[in-house]
């Protein structure tokens, strides 16, 4: 006897009903922060993404929508985006249009 039957037996006029769990949208609770670093980099410039609290497919989606807006290249890891250049005013266009608060760090 599983748990449905004994159910049925304390419950008999009960009637089952399909249940279907709402999807619940992720928002980010912290603004993203855009800083712009050339240190331990050969003096080449990046801008860099934090605070990342989603997934790493959501994260990996934002990174490359930003590398082929931008046309420039970068990685994601570890809930960080690094973008090559100095591009912090137009990523934090693109995250502000995706619907995502930034705080700029730096100069």
């Amino acid at each position: 006897m599983d748990l449905r039957d004994q159910l049925k037996n304390l419950f008999p006029d009960h009637e089952e009903q399909d249940f279907e769990m709402p999807e619940e949208q992720f928002r980010q609770k912290e603004p993203l922060v855009c800083k712009f670093e050339k240190k331990g980099r050969n003096g080449k410039p990046v801008t860099i993404v934090e605070g990342w609290e989603g997934s790493e497919e959501e994260l990996k989606k934002i990174s490359k929508k930003i590398k082929t807006t931008l046309g420039i290249g970068g990685s994601e890891k570890d809930g960080t985006i690094i973008i090559q250049g100095d591009n912090r005013d137009k990523i934090m266009d693109i995250l502000k249009e995706m619907g995502y608060k930034t705080k700029r760090v730096g100069g």
